[in-house]
């Protein structure tokens, strides 16, 4: 099986069609997560305001999925508690208290706590917004490390058999009787060529364009390119709730807590024309969500507050929707079996990759007659199984914490700022990096050790694969030190470039604006 699309569509196929026994390859023409689905809002989430539009089915199966990924990888998702305060002048108390229980109820909860109203006069969480705002609601979604979603699943398919092969295109496909006959370009301008029983196009914004103009299939779905751009200020308050702002254009603005020291603010809904490689925010979008927020907290944000912006793509199923911010977060799946069979993916949200997934392999069992069945709902993530350290599972959310306080006890030589970041992004594989030590500093926070095992194992290839996707701390460095790990990248993996890029694990990049 071919997969083309390193985003969280095509490592969650991946991962699901090795785990069934299948030979699997998985092409990413630049680095894992490098660009839809690292420039999310970074939320495990139903979606609320897709009530408005009806989307039940859409909403049900998100809302379903939160616990499954909560259970699977309690190191990079968590519970998160938004805030909705109410404004008289958008939806009435009426119409909110019916979305929040529906949203309650379409699908099963057994970790995350309902929903509430709740009074802002009093507390922390009402003092970080204007006085005005009396009443909010208080509703449960989950938060997710995005990027580090999609280098689990590529590392568990990677260990489960699949090939994984970054900054290698899939320039060229044909059918040949019951297989395709495909040519592979890789990052020095080798040529590489594979025969499949199955291609699986997960390219995401590229879709339509990959089957015109690499599998010479006519694209038979109109994808609209719908760009969200997201800002980082400095922590605006001192809580751990996020905030759902609604905005006089009716959409909704998050505003969540980041990185300990940061702020999150996203996202637009902006048509997208140009290139689909080369998004970026443009100050119009910065001033509307600057706007947005100062419409509602206390401490006004100005252009000037932003640390960091970055953009993506989304590839929306076109549904002839005159607003962008209401076309269909759903995906469909396009099975064509005219000879060797073509599976394309149109569309879907971070939220619904599992499912997805699934489904997709479901799909071709049938025509390539694959005899195992589903198997990820119950299934672990990479380094999210943590009985090992606290014994049986109780809860995701609580398990983390023993399993953070329990590697701080097992490693109490180091900071715990950093043991707690170390047990978070790497969860119980956390050993692999800590057993013989951390070795240098490269910068405060950043070991040697870290950098060779994200190399070996993650497919790091650049210090923006470090800094910006497997960890977040190009945020917290300066730009002094955020050279110094591009000099140690450059110097250390240099020479091994041709023989990384045909290693059997490999990761992404996302567009990033630094202020």
């Amino acid at each position: 099986m071919l997969v083309v699309g390193g985003g969280i569509n095509g490592a969650g196929i991946a991962r699901d069609l090795a785990g069934r026994g299948q030979r699997v390859l998985l092409v990413e023409k630049d680095d894992l997560a490098q660009h839809t689905s690292s420039s999310s809002t970074k939320m495990i989430h139903g979606g609320i305001r897709y009530l408005e539009y009806y989307e039940f089915s859409l909403v049900r199966k998100a809302l379903a999925e939160r616990e499954v990924l909560l259970r699977s990888a309690p190191h990079i998702i968590r519970p998160l508690r938004l805030v909705m305060p109410h404004e008289p002048s958008m939806r009435p108390v009426w119409m909110m208290r019916i979305g929040l229980f529906l949203y309650d109820h379409l699908a099963r909860r057994e970790v995350l706590p309902g929903s509430q109203t709740i009074d802002l006069r009093h507390g922390p969480i009402g003092a970080a917004l204007q006085p005005r705002y009396r009443k909010g609601f208080a509703f449960s979604d989950g938060w997710v490390d995005d990027a580090r979603l999609v280098v689990l699943n590529a590392v568990d398919a990677a260990e489960r058999g699949a090939e994984v092969l970054t900054r290698w295109r899939c320039i060229d496909a044909r059918r040949a009787g019951a297989l395709w006959q495909v040519v592979l370009e890789g990052p020095g301008g080798e040529s590489r060529q594979v025969s499949a029983r199955a291609l699986v196009n997960a390219a995401g914004p590229w879709a339509a364009q990959f089957l015109r103009e690499h599998a010479h299939v006519p694209d038979s779905k109109s994808l609209r390119l719908v760009k969200g751009s997201h800002i980082v200020v400095r922590k605006l308050y001192d809580h751990d709730h996020a905030y759902v702002l609604q905005s006089p254009d009716r959409r909704i603005i998050f505003v969540i807590p980041y990185e300990g020291e940061f702020t999150l603010i996203g996202t637009t809904d902006v048509e997208h024309r140009g290139p689909v490689g080369q998004a970026r925010i443009d100050d119009g979008e910065i001033a509307y969500l600057c706007e947005q927020a100062s419409r509602y907290l206390r401490r006004p944000v100005t252009p000037a507050d932003v640390v960091w912006s970055y953009a993506g793509v989304r590839p929306l199923l076109e549904d002839e929707a005159s607003d962008a911010s209401a076309v269909t977060r759903d995906y469909q799946l396009d099975l064509d079996t005219r000879g060797a069979p073509l599976l394309t993916v149109w569309g879907g949200k971070m939220t619904t990759f599992r499912k997805l997934a699934e489904e997709a392999a479901d799909l071709l069992t049938p025509p390539l007659g694959i005899s195992a069945g589903a198997w990820t709902r119950d299934a672990y993530l990479p380094g999210g199984d943590l009985a090992g350290w606290i014994g049986a599972p109780q809860r995701p959310d609580t398990d983390i914490q023993r399993f953070s306080q329990a590697v701080a006890l097992r490693h109490d030589d180091l900071p715990a700022a950093l043991c707690r970041r170390l047990a978070r992004d790497y969860g119980s594989r956390v050993e692999a990096l800590l057993s013989d030590g951390l070795g240098e500093p490269v910068v405060p926070g950043l070991h040697e050790a870290e950098l060779r095992y994200l190399h070996e194992h993650e497919w790091a290839r650049s210090a923006d694969d470090v800094l910006w996707r497997r960890t977040k701390l190009g945020l917290h460095l300066s730009e002094a030190q955020r050279a110094a790990v591009a000099e140690w990248c450059e110097t250390h993996w240099r020479h091994d470039a041709a023989a990384a890029a045909h290693a059997p694990s490999t990761l992404g990049r996302t567009e990033t604006t630094w202020n």
